[in-house]
C-alpha cells in the first residue's frame, strides 16, 4: 500500500514487533527509534532536519554516550533506540508536529502539562495553530489568575503567622477575618448578615422614596414624618456602610491596592452621593443666585436626583458574599471578545434591515409609522431582541416578511455566542467554588 508522507516522515511500531530481527548497523544513520513512555516510533534522520533547534533535532549533533543522555534518559545501543520517559498522550501531538509543522492543543490535555511537555522538546508556544492559541493563552491567562489568588492567600496567612503575637496584631488578624472572610466564625457570619440585611433596606428605602406622595412633597419643599423616618433610614444604613468602608481600608495591608478594586471603588462611588447631597442641601438653603430665576436651583434639583439614584449602586455591594454574582463579573471580564462578537452581529443586522423596511414601508403601506431610518434602528433592536415593544409595526406584507427575517437572524445571531459564555460560566463558578472551599479549608 502507498502511504503517506505522515508515514514517510514516522511510523509506529507495534509491540509485537521485533527490533532486532532484520536490523542492519547501516540503518541506524537513516532512522531511529524514539520511545516515548513505553510506546515506539521510528524516524528518518531527515524528518528532524527541519527543526535542529529541538530536543530531538539535537540528538543528531551527539558524539558519544555522555551527550546522548544529556538528552534522554535511556539509549539502547543495538538498536539505536532512544528512552523518553514522558507523557505519550501528549508526544502525540509533538510527533505531529515534527511530521507536518502543525501543533494542536488536545482537548484532554491540561494546559499546565502541555505547556511543560513544550518546554521539554525545546517547541516554542508561537508553533501553535491560531484555532488553539487562543484557547491555550485562555487557559493561561485564569491558571495565572489563580495562582495569583494563592499567593496573595498564602502571603497573607503567613504574614499573619510571622506578626508578633502583640494585642494590635490579634486585633488586626480577629478585624480581617471578620470583614474579609465570613467562614472564618461567628463575627464574620454576623457582619455579612449585617451587610446584606442593610443593602436590602436600602433598597427598599430607596424604592418607597420614589412614591408619587413623597415626589409631590419634595417639589413643593415639603417634609412630611414619613419624609423624615426614610432620611433617618437613610442615614443609618449609609452609616454602616461607611464605618463597613472604613474597616476595610484600616484591615489591608496595601491601602492603594485596596482603593484600585472593583467593589471598592462601587463603594466610594455609592457613599459619596449621600455626603454631596447633604452638602450640596446645606449650601442652597436660602441662597440664591442674582439674576438667575429657578435654573439655578432647578439644577442643583437634576444633581440631587441624579445622586440619590446611584443609591442603586449598594445593591452591588452584595457581589462580595454572593458567589454567584462573582461569577457574573468574572465571566464578564473574561467574555469581553464573545460580548464584542454580539454587539457586532447585532449591528451589522440591525444596518441591514433598519433602511430596508423603512424603503418598504414608505413605500408599500399607508400608515407612516417609520417616518426615518434611525427610528428604524430602534425597531430593529426590540425586533431582534425579541422583545417587541410594538410601537412601531409593519403593515404591509413585505415588510412583515422583512420583521420575520429580522426576528429569526436576531435569534440565530444571539444564539452564537452563549454556547461559549455559558462554558466560561460554569468554569470560572466551579474555579470560585473550589477557591471558596479551599479558604475553607485553610
Amino acid at each position: 500500500t502507498l502511504k503517506g508522507v505522515f508515514y514517510q516522515r514516522a511510523k509506529l511500531i507495534h509491540p509485537q514487533e521485533d527490533l532486532l530481527k532484520g536490523f542492519h548497523p547501516d540503518d541506524r544513520k537513516h532512522h531511529i527509534i524514539i520511545n516515548v513512555g513505553g510506546i515506539k516510533y521510528l524516524l528518518p534522520w531527515t524528518t528532524l532536519d527541519e527543526f535542529p533547534l529541538t530536543r530531538l533535532g539535537q540528538l543528531k549533533f551527539c558524539n558519544n554516550f555522555d551527550d546522548i543522555l544529556n538528552i534522554c534518559d535511556d539509549y539502547d545501543v543495538t538498536c539505536n533506540e532512544f528512552f523518553f520517559d514522558r507523557n505519550p498522550g501528549a508526544f502525540r501531538t509533538i510527533l505531529t508536529f515534527l511530521r507536518v509543522g502543525k501543533l494542536r492543543l488536545l482537548r484532554e490535555m491540561c494546559a499546565l502539562s502541555f505547556q511543560e511537555e513544550l518546554l521539554y522538546w525545546g517547541i516554542e508556544e508561537d508553533n501553535l495553530e491560531w484555532c488553539c492559541k487562543r484557547r491555550y493563552l485562555q487557559k493561561m491567562e485564569e491558571f495565572t489568575e489563580i495562582n495569583e489568588r494563592e499567593d496573595d492567600l498564602i502571603e497573607n496567612e503567613t504574614t499573619g503567622e510571622t506578626v508578633e503575637e502583640t494585642k494590635i496584631g490579634s486585633c488586626m488578624k480577629k478585624l480581617q477575618d471578620m470583614v474579609e472572610r465570613p467562614q472564618s466564625g461567628l463575627p464574620g457570619k454576623v457582619f455579612a448578615c449585617l451587610s446584606v440585611l442593610f443593602v436590602t433596606i436600602t433598597a427598599v428605602n430607596l424604592s418607597i422614596s420614589t412614591m408619587p406622595d413623597l415626589r409631590e412633597e419634595e417639589e413643593k419643599g415639603e417634609c412630611s414624618q414619613m419624609c423624615y423616618n426614610i432620611f433617618v433610614v437613610e442615614s443609618v444604613c449609609v452609616a454602616w456602610f461607611s464605618l463597613e468602608f472604613l474597616l476595610r481600608f484600616i484591615q489591608a495591608k496595601s491601602k492603594f491596592a485596596f482603593l484600585r478594586r472593583p467593589l471598592t471603588l462601587i463603594d466610594i462611588i455609592a457613599i459619596l452621593p449621600y455626603y454631596i447631597t447633604l452638602l450640596v442641601d446645606t449650601t442652597s438653603v436660602g441662597y440664591k443666585k442674582p439674576s438667575s430665576g429657578s435654573i439655578y436651583l432647578d439644577k442643583v434639583g437634576l444633581v440631587l436626583r441624579i445622586l440619590r439614584a446611584l443609591r442603586i449602586l449598594y445593591v452591588m455591594r452584595l457581589a462580595r458574599h454572593s458567589l454567584g454574582l462573582q461569577t457574573l463579573g468574572l465571566t464578564a471580564r473574561r467574555c469581553t471578545r464573545e460580548f464584542g462578537l454580539l454587539l457586532l452581529f447585532l449591528c451589522v443586522a440591525i444596518a441591514l434591515f433598519a433602511p430596508l423596511l423603512y424603503v418598504v414601508e414608505n413605500e408599500m403601506a399607508d400608515s407612516q409609522e417609520f417616518t426615518s431610518i434611525p427610528a428604524c434602528y430602534w425597531w430593529a433592536v426590540i425586533t431582534m431582541t425579541t422583545v417587541g415593544y410594538g410601537d412601531m409595526v409593519p403593515r404591509s406584507i413585505p415588510g412583515q416578511v422583512v420583521a420575520l427575517s429580522s426576528i429569526l437572524s436576531g435569534i440565530l445571531l444571539m444564539a452564537f455566542p452563549v454556547t461559549s459564555i455559558f462554558h466560561t460560566f460554569s468554569r470560572s463558578y466551579i474555579e470560585l467554588k473550589q477557591e471558596q472551599e479551599r479558604i475553607m479549608y485553610r
